[in-house]
């Protein structure tokens, strides 16, 4: 071959080398994470959802990258987020956070994958069509978590028979907190409690809260399940302590930095499931035609010391029936 030929075919090459290179990672699938809750507060769950799309074969900067979006719990910013991430032209679309995060990704589009995690019924707040064939361009993982507001009345009453009044925080800005609000009063009425509503929706608004039920003098206070709360259980089990409140969260959690006791669903196992529907539908699976998992495995979770600063003690049938006690 001619010297002068072989160097035209070398430089080309090297020419056409980074064009290459761009397009491969062009090529590269991104998922957009809509996010109601803070980073700093879901991190762990952030992991369980890599891991479970690294079970389908993807790994975030290998053959997969991730754009987040966090609302920081204010989740009148979710639209706006969603919004961006439909024009970034996302492959997929994950939301963490419950129903504010996955409403706000369907309302901004009808054509790219989504994949939620809600604590509600999908079918009832319009995402999919139903559990089984959701029909449209969402599908996910449903968790338990209003039916369990019953039964975490039920454990205060048991740890506390002559408990006559307990208060209950709630997030207005939740567009379901309104529509749960009946069951929670009638779960309340059945169990012979008076059940006392507080709001909050920002950090001065959860203080707030506090002072008043310390003032109204309630038994005990149940934490409602909002990734609001969730993000900041620091602050709530701190002010559960500073008030000598027997309070009862919604995640393990909550009970594993110093709450009193918690039941609910292994959060998670939940984000591992969105992560392993992601990756499938990055590998071709239409989410209408994936069934909405649902995520029933419950854990009930006692911190016995704090139990002891409370001055109040369990029912051994109850320690007994507990996934985890901490000492």
């Amino acid at each position: 071959m001619e010297r002068r030929r072989f160097i035209t075919l070398v430089g080309g090459a090297a020419a056409a080398w980074p064009l290459r290179v761009r397009a491969q990672q062009a090529a590269m699938p991104v998922i957009g994470v809509l996010a109601a809750p803070t980073e700093a507060s879901y991190g762990p769950y952030i992991d369980a959802f890599r891991k479970g799309l690294k079970e389908t074969g993807y790994t975030e900067g290998q053959n997969v990258a991730i754009e987040y979006r966090w609302a920081e719990g204010q989740y009148d910013r979710l639209p706006a987020m969603a919004t961006d991430l439909v024009a970034r032209q996302v492959a997929v679309m994950v939301t963490i956070g419950g129903i504010p995060a996955a409403l706000a990704a369907k309302a901004a589009t009808s054509t790219i994958p989504i994949v939620f995690g809600v604590a509600e019924d999908p079918v009832k707040v319009g995402l999919v069509d139903s559990l089984a064939r959701p029909n449209g361009n969402a599908t996910g993982v449903s968790l338990l978590s209003v039916e369990l507001e019953w039964k975490r009345l039920e454990l205060i009453r048991e740890v506390m028979p002559q408990a006559a009044s307990i208060a209950i925080l709630l997030n207005p800005k939740n567009p379901q907190t309104a529509a749960q609000l009946p069951e929670k009063t009638k779960a309340a009425k059945a169990l012979g409690l008076q059940l006392s509503v507080l709001n909050a929706s920002s950090d001065a608004e959860i203080d707030s809260a506090f002072s008043a039920a310390a003032q109204q003098h309630v038994s005990a206070l149940v934490i409602g399940a909002d990734s609001f709360f969730h993000g900041r259980r620091e602050h709530l089990v701190e002010l559960a302590a500073r008030y000598a409140l027997p309070t009862i969260y919604p995640y393990r959690e909550e009970a594993a930095i110093g709450g009193l006791m918690s039941y609910g669903i292994n959060l998670a196992g939940a984000y591992y499931l969105e992560g392993d529907y992601a990756g499938r539908v990055l590998k071709g699976s239409r989410p209408a035609e994936l069934p909405v998992q649902q995520s029933t495995s419950v854990e009930l979770v006692i911190n016995l010391k704090t139990a002891k600063t409370l001055g109040l003690s369990f029912p051994l049938a109850l320690l007994g029936r507990a996934d985890e006690v901490i000492e």
